[in-house]
């Protein structure tokens, strides 16, 4: 018995099994702390990019560019504006009465008027604001010969293919006139088309009284034509008590149909990085960063190495892979645009009367604030690795991995059904509601329906008939059907996970259980707590030690075990008091109850094999 307590099947040592288990608990406290670690510098590096004068800013230049209303009409502001009357009336007052600040509020004058306006006295406006439009050819349509006769112009919705490059107006200064864009700034992507650069340009003056007149003689002279696509008004701010550029792009758009699409971007951006010690503190955890990236790279190219084509077996291995990749489009992201920021920085502000395009500028470091945050998430991601040794977090895990085939069965019939019904609501109702307007506006509108946001009133309104029919069947296919056959399939499987894990399955060891048994081992090794080894040897009976001297440790220990479960189940289930009453067993207690039987078990094969060899022995003795 002694001997084959210390080994399990296939020879393994039950020493050496111990001594393993003890290395990955280790090993996986120092992933765990080291990766702890590297989300905490994450987060400062993240957070530290960051900071609530940027909503402020935003708030701040879209009150007064987007919410101030034309003068004599409090109904039009940029954001409602729908003729190109308005548009210029939008143009020659809150465009400029916003851009222009040269006085203070008792009229006394701040500064020359040589240097840049400071919008609300803090923010000011780098260069000079910048205002484009771009065009299509006339005659781009195609005209149904019927409808010929009655119409001498057609202008199509933009595309390269259709932009009008030629002259027009008075073709004098060089708003009349195509110029080719000397930037590198993205294309804009509008409500109905997207857009390149280039276009009529021309740049506002430092002047007020300059600039309205200018406005007047483009209105009076017809520079918005049926032609005209898109005008863009872009300017740039710097606010020095905050370090921060604020960067405004005001569109309008002039679609095929007729009418005006307003839209606008604010980004407020820290493009000078190391002002402040905390902005050089930041730059510690910079480098840091780098250093964790190339740490883990190494470690994960070396389990590649080892594991080979296994290694791609495992779910974690791929979230390990993805925020590699993730960090190391972060860390090019960064490196490119503090390259774009030192070798254009000095240009954009060298001169003072043309137009610095900040916008190139603050669209990268967007895109770089975009990758980290999503880096961010999937490392925050990544804890539930460490956590997946939890119970809790076991069975889930194990809840999603099993029912992963019914799922999937079950997805492809819900998408069937809910791009049906998409479609559906797109052709039915997609030219009056605006939730429907588009086949994606359509799917977007059915995910709000599922979660109880929808605008009934107005699918009734566009048809009578089929809009409740569609209202009432997707609520009971998908909400109450579909939904809860999804809810039933992860509740049952949870159910035999639950059920498996009550009899005996766990995980090979738990977190909470690792840093508990540390923390003792710890406190031991300080001597700031007895040995359990210690405790449990004084406990025992000294008048007991001559009768255990022919016994193995093992045996007692399990000897002691068994007598502690049968006091305990025979407590609990053949006392007097409950004997009569009908208790029913938890799941605790049938997991007990079931070690308990296979101890049992155990022990009679044990007795069994030890009586047959004292029964061999007697008729050897016979003989």
């Amino acid at each position: 018995m002694a001997e084959a307590s210390r080994w399990h099947r296939g020879g393994t040592s039950i020493h050496n099994l111990h001594y393993r288990k003890e290395v990955q608990i280790t090993t996986t406290l120092q992933e765990l702390l080291l990766y702890f670690i590297f989300l905490i510098n994450l987060c400062i590096l993240t957070f530290g990019m960051v900071n609530p004068h940027m909503y402020y800013l935003n708030k701040v230049m879209s009150s007064l560019f987007l919410d101030t209303y034309i003068p004599d009409d409090e109904r039009t502001n940029f954001k409602s504006i729908r003729s190109i009357t308005d548009f210029w009336k939008f143009m020659e007052g809150p465009l400029l009465d916003g851009l222009y600040w040269d006085s203070w509020y008792n009229n006394q004058k701040l500064y020359d008027l040589k240097n840049s306006s400071r919008i609300y006295y803090e923010n000011i406006l780098l260069g000079v604001p910048r205002v484009r439009q771009l065009k299509v050819r006339n005659n781009t349509c195609k005209i149904y010969s019927s409808f010929q006769s009655l119409m001498s112009e057609c202008y199509d919705k933009y595309t390269s293919e259709n932009e009008d490059l030629s002259d027009f107006g008075l073709r004098l200064d060089s708003e009349w006139k195509y110029s080719t864009s000397n930037t590198n700034s993205p294309w804009h992507w509008g409500f109905v088309g997207v857009y390149g650069n280039g276009g009529y340009i021309f740049t506002l003056s430092k002047s007020k009284s300059e600039t309205k007149n200018k406005f007047i003689d483009l209105r009076l002279n017809s520079w918005i034509t049926r032609g005209t696509r898109v005008i863009f008004i872009d300017f740039s701010l710097y606010n020095a008590n905050v370090n921060l550029f604020c960067i405004i792009r005001l569109v309008a758009e002039f679609p095929a149909t007729g009418g005006i699409l307003t839209s606008w971007q604010l980004y407020s951006v820290k493009l000078l990085r190391y002002v402040s010690y905390y902005d050089y503190f930041i730059a510690s955890c910079e480098i840091t960063f780098c250093i964790f990236l190339f740490v883990f790279t190494t470690q994960e190219l070396k389990k590649m190495k080892e594991f080979k084509t296994d290694y791609f077996k495992s779910i974690w291995n791929w979230l390990e892979l993805l925020l590699l990749l993730l960090c190391f489009m972060a860390v090019s992201f960064y490196t490119y645009c503090n390259m774009q920021i030192f070798l254009l920085l000095g240009q954009l502000l060298k001169s003072t009367e043309k137009y610095p395009d900040f916008y190139f500028l603050a669209y990268w470091h967007i895109y770089y604030n975009n990758i980290i945050a999503i880096t961010i998430f999937f490392a925050w991601i990544k804890i539930f690795k460490f956590i997946s040794f939890n119970k809790t977090m076991s069975q889930l895990s194990s809840t999603l991995s099993r029912c992963m085939k019914d799922i999937v069965g079950f997805a492809i019939m819900f998408f069937i059904i809910f791009f049906a019904y998409a479609q559906l609501g797109f052709l039915v109702f997609g030219s009056q509601v605006d939730d429907f307007s588009t086949f994606q506006n359509s799917i977007f509108a059915q995910f709000r329906i599922v979660l109880g946001d929808f605008n009934f009133a107005g699918i009734q309104q566009a048809n009578r008939i089929l809009g409740p029919i569609y209202f009432i069947t997707f609520i009971f296919f998908v909400f109450f059907v579909l939904l809860n056959m999804f809810l039933a399939i992860i509740n049952d499987t949870y159910s035999e996970v639950k059920a498996d894990y009550s009899i005996g399955r766990r995980p090979d060891f738990e977190l909470g259980k690792m840093l508990k048994k540390s923390y003792q081992n710890a406190l031991e090794k300080l001597k700031l707590r007895k040995s359990q080894k210690n405790e449990d040897k004084n406990i025992g009976d000294l008048a007991e030690q001559p009768r255990r001297e022919n016994f193995d440790e093992n045996e007692i220990q399990r000897a002691e075990q068994m007598k502690k479960w049968k006091e305990r189940l025979e407590k609990k289930y053949y006392s007097t008091e409950t004997q009569d009453d009908y208790q029913p067993v938890t799941q605790q207690e049938f997991r007990e109850l079931f070690l308990y039987t296979v101890e049992l078990e155990k022990e009679l094969h044990y007795i069994n094999s030890k009586l047959n060899g004292v029964m061999r022995k007697l008729s050897a003795l016979q003989y």
